[in-house]
C-alpha cells in the first residue's frame, strides 16, 4: 500500500531544519546577480552617455547623448577613463556632431575611433585626443527617417550599422562613403513598442554564419542568416532567436558565442547561448546614493568587455522617456533623480545553475 508523506508543521522544526527542508524543494543559487561596482562618474555637468567600447589601450570610452539639447555646448562629448581605476583621462567636444551620438568602437583594421551621429544620420571618424572629425559614413535616406544606433565589424573590415527607425542594416567598405542596405527592412527589426527602437545592438558570431540584433521596442533578439559569396558576406531570412528580454539594446559575444544583451527596462545583462536559452542573469538597480549616483544598473544601454576579459563595462544611460516625448516607465522617475551619470563594472563571468 502506498503512503503518502506529510511536511511536517514549521513550528515543530529548527531554523536548520527549515533550511534544510527548503533546500530540497528550491533549486539553489539559480542566478547570482553578481556584484555591480561604480567603475566611473562623469563629471556633474556631463550630459548623458550611451555608448561604449573599450581601446586597444584598454581605457574606456563613451560619448554623450542629449537629443533633447538640454546641456551647455552644441556637440557632443567623448569622455576617456583609464580601464583599471577609473579615472578621467581627457574629455573633448566632438566636432562637427549633434548633441545625440549613440554606438561606439575602434575599426579593427585601420584602428579609427568611429562614433554614430544619431542626430545627424551620419558615421563619423573621431580624433580621441582632440575631437577633431571627418564623415565617414552617410546613408541615401532623410536623416528624420534614419535611427543609426550600433556597429559592428565583419573579418575583412566592413562596417555593419544598425537603423532602429527603419529596420534596415547598413554596410560601408572598411574606407566609409554612402552606406548600403545590406539587409533591407524587415519587420522583425522595427517596433512599435517602448522604447521606440527597433534594431538596436549587433554582431556576428564566430564563423559569421550569423549576426544577432536586438530589437529594443519587442524584447527580442533577432538572429540573420549569413552566406558567405567569395568572402563578400551575404545576409539571408530573419528569424527570432529569443523573446522576453525586456527593452534588449547593447550586446557583445563572448569567446563561446553566448550573447550578452544589455535589458534597459529590467536593469540587467540577460547572458543567453547560440540556442537562445538564457544562461545568466546579472546586475540589478540599488537605488541612488545620496549624491544622486546609480547605484547598480539603471537604463543601461552599452557594454564592453575589458581588454583581459575579466571585467563586463556597461554604460548607465538613465533616461527618463519622459524627457524625449515618450511614456513612463518604471524607471522613468528614479532616473529623472539622477545628478551624476555613471559607467558600471561587473566581474565577466556566467555563475553555475545549479540543480
Amino acid at each position: 500500500m502506498k503512503t503518502s508523506r506529510r511536511l511536517p508543521g514549521l513550528a515543530a522544526l529548527t531554523w536548520a531544519g527549515v533550511a534544510g527542508l527548503l533546500a530540497t524543494m528550491t533549486p539553489a543559487a539559480a542566478w547570482d546577480r553578481g556584484n555591480v561596482d561604480t567603475f566611473a562618474v562623469l563629471p556633474a555637468d556631463a550630459p548623458k552617455i550611451e555608448g561604449l567600447t573599450v581601446g586597444d589601450d584598454g581605457n574606456v570610452y563613451v560619448s554623450t547623448f542629449d537629443p533633447a539639447g538640454t546641456s551647455p555646448g552644441t556637440t557632443s562629448q567623448l569622455f576617456v577613463f583609464n580601464g583599471n581605476n577609473g579615472h578621467l583621462i581627457r574629455r573633448v567636444n566632438i566636432q562637427g556632431s549633434s548633441k545625440a551620438t549613440l554606438g561606439l568602437a575602434f575599426h579593427p583594421s585601420t584602428h579609427k575611433l568611429l562614433v554614430i551621429d544619431f542626430g545627424a544620420a551620419k558615421v563619423l571618424d573621431v580624433d580621441p585626443n582632440t575631437g577633431n572629425s571627418s564623415v565617414f559614413m552617410t546613408v541615401p535616406t532623410p536623416p528624420a527617417a534614419t535611427g543609426l544606433n550600433a556597429l559592428t565589424f565583419d573579418g575583412s573590415g566592413n562596417v555593419y550599422v544598425s537603423d532602429s527607425f527603419q529596420g534596415i542594416i547598413w554596410r560601408t567598405p572598411p574606407g566609409g562613403g554612402l552606406a548600403t542596405q545590406w539587409k533591407t527592412a524587415d519587420p522583425l527589426l522595427q517596433t512599435t513598442g517602448v522604447p521606440p527602437f527597433g534594431a538596436n545592438g549587433l554582431g556576428f558570431n564566430k564563423a559569421r554564419n550569423r549576426l544577432f540584433v536586438a530589437n529594443t521596442g519587442n524584447d527580442t533578439l533577432v538572429q540573420i542568416a549569413v552566406t558567405n559569396s567569395s568572402g563578400n558576406l551575404v545576409a539571408g531570412a530573419a528569424t527570432v532567436l529569443t523573446n522576453s528580454i525586456n527593452g534588449a539594446d547593447g550586446i557583445v559575444l563572448d569567446q563561446d558565442d553566448n550573447i550578452w544583451v544589455v535589458a534597459n527596462q529590467a536593469d540587467e545583462i540577460v547572458v543567453v547561448d547560440p540556442t537562445g536559452k538564457a544562461i545568466a542573469k546579472l546586475g540589478d538597480f540599488d537605488g541612488l546614493t545620496k549624491d544622486g549616483v546609480t547605484r547598480g544598473l539603471l537604463f543601461p544601454a552599452s557594454l564592453a568587455f575589458s581588454k583581459d576579459g575579466k571585467s563586463l563595462f556597461v554604460s548607465n544611460l538613465e533616461l527618463d522617456l519622459r524627457s524625449i516625448g515618450g511614456p513612463q516607465t518604471v524607471d522613468s522617475q528614479w532616473a529623472a533623480q539622477v545628478k551624476q551619470h555613471s559607467i558600471a563594472r561587473l566581474k565577466a563571468r556566467i555563475p553555475n545553475v545549479k540543480d
